[in-house]
């Protein structure tokens, strides 16, 4: 991929490079990071992707969305667009309540950057996201919720308003979210991978759906370090960039520290006088200015705590900075190069000749798989068909390395890597991971007699992780 910022040595800036691999290596302890990125003084001075995840394939950013969204109404306040003080009510005439409340009469923009909309609840789940029909869209339905509380006394974290701020400017620019930002902030920062996703009637969702590169998250943690200022033009006005990064609200109590430290306008204050944007699952761009450093993250955890423990465990001490000593020509980066580990056990168990040619049927479940086999593919790989509505899909697993491929599982095709192997001679265990996202699969085939037992449990996930535990019967074809 084409470089967006500069490389240059750890100790040219001033970071001993033993505390990079410390960072580097209780990121790796966690198992599930996908990639970091160091940036000190505006260059890159470590960087990591945890293979099967590569440096050019741009990953799920979940809420670290409504940080490029807040951004965007920033750049619109100056533009003349619009005010804080706008009440929501008369910028989205057509999606308001006949008689609205009083509470919802004075909710204004500035209560859905700081989350003080006056919901008991995140309004994201109280609409149907998959139906689109006249007069029924997103922000009707979430300005038809009852609002509990007077606005701007009551934290509570609900993407429902991020959404409605993307839908204002999308009324007010005429132009969805994505395309508005592209030439006051992607371009001029060189971030051209970004998509995000839309809801029916093609407003981007502003709390989530962006997707981008680690270094391109780097790129926007770079400018707001910088004020708003790239190569010498001030992409985003001064005075957003420190109220937005700024304690403007109290939130928690929570059990993680980090979630205890104040919110702004969609971003959150951290511990030592750093900010940040957090997506679930441990995306993160982490602006420390007191270092005059951000740090970028994607990762499929549900731990996200831990994750920024590491970074003040390896980067606080007094130990972790050094005196900076020139660089040599051409300098770069410290390079690391993980990976995510491949299921530990033997490539082949004594029992495939007796799978082989059998199919097992399974219990009925909610998932419709309805039958599983196991053999070997053309390059002698382990390959696991599931049969899913009707219509098999093969899986070809690596051993002691990820294979890259793609799976249909009734939906747009995703790119996914895999490994497998026998924990013993009749547990086969397997991961999928899906590349770009923090999410894979997990999944164990016990076979004894005739009968097999099928689980597939997800890393994480918003709800239940449990995908699939089912029993089946063998029969030979």
């Amino acid at each position: 991929m084409s470089r967006i910022l500069p490389r240059s040595t750890p100790e040219a800036v001033g970071l001993d490079p033993a505390a990079l691999r410390r960072l580097v290596d209780g990121l790796d302890a966690l198992e599930d990071v996908h990639s970091v990125l160091v940036l000190r003084h505006g260059s890159v001075v470590g960087e990591a992707w945890w293979h099967p995840h590569t440096a050019d394939r741009p990953h799920v950013m979940f809420s670290v969305s409504k940080s490029f969204t807040s951004t965007a109404v920033g750049i619109a306040v100056h533009e003349g667009l619009l005010t804080l003080d706008d009440r929501v009510v008369d910028l989205l005439p057509d999606d308001a309540p006949a008689e609205p409340g009083e509470h919802l009469r004075a909710l204004r923009v500035r209560d859905l950057l700081t989350m003080t909309t006056g919901h008991s609840a995140s309004t994201m789940e109280g609409i149907d996201r998959t139906i689109s029909l006249p007069g029924a869209g997103w922000a009707r339905a979430i300005l038809a919720q009852p609002v509990e509380h007077e606005p701007g006394t009551h934290f509570v974290y609900n993407t429902g308003a991020t959404y409605l701020l993307s839908a204002i400017l999308h009324r007010l620019t005429g132009e969805r979210l994505l395309d508005y930002l592209t030439p006051r902030l992607l371009e001029p920062l060189g971030i051209t991978h970004a998509t995000w996703e839309q809801d029916p009637d093609g407003i981007d969702v502003g709390g989530f759906g962006l997707s981008v590169t680690t270094e391109e998250m780097a790129a926007f943690g770079q400018l707001y370090l910088q004020g708003g200022v790239w190569q010498g033009r001030q992409l985003v006005p001064a005075e957003w960039v420190a109220a937005a990064t700024a304690a403007q609200v109290p939130n928690g109590p929570h059990d993680w520290p980090e979630w205890n430290q104040g919110y702004g306008y969609q971003f959150w204050q951290c511990r030592h006088g750093a900010y940040r944007a957090d997506g679930a699952f441990g995306q993160y761009i982490v602006v420390w200015p007191e270092k005059d450093l951000v740090l970028t993250m994607t990762s499929g955890l549900s731990d996200l705590q831990s994750v920024l423990d590491v970074v003040w465990d390896t980067l606080l001490p007094d130990a972790a900075w050094v005196t900076p000593a020139p660089a040599a020509p051409g300098a770069e980066a410290v390079p690391f190069e993980p990976a995510l580990p491949t299921p530990a056990g033997a490539a082949a168990s004594p029992l495939e000749g007796v799978l082989r040619g059998v199919t097992y049927a399974l219990e009925p479940n909610p998932q419709d798989v309805s039958a599983v086999a196991v053999g070997r593919d053309a390059d002698g790989r382990t390959e696991v068909t599931f049969t899913i509505g009707g219509l098999d899909h093969a899986v070809s697993f690596g051993h002691g390395e990820w294979v890259s491929g793609t799976w249909s599982l009734r939906g747009a095709p995703a790119d996914v890597a895999t490994a497998a192997a026998w924990a013993d001679g009749s547990t086969l265990r397997g991961r999928v991971v899906f590349l770009g996202t923090p999410f894979e699969w997990r999944l164990e085939l016990r076979f004894s007699g005739d009968d097999v037992a099928v689980t597939i449990d997800q890393n994480v996930a918003f709800g239940e992780r449990g995908l699939l535990a089912v029993k089946g019967t063998g029969r030979r074809a």
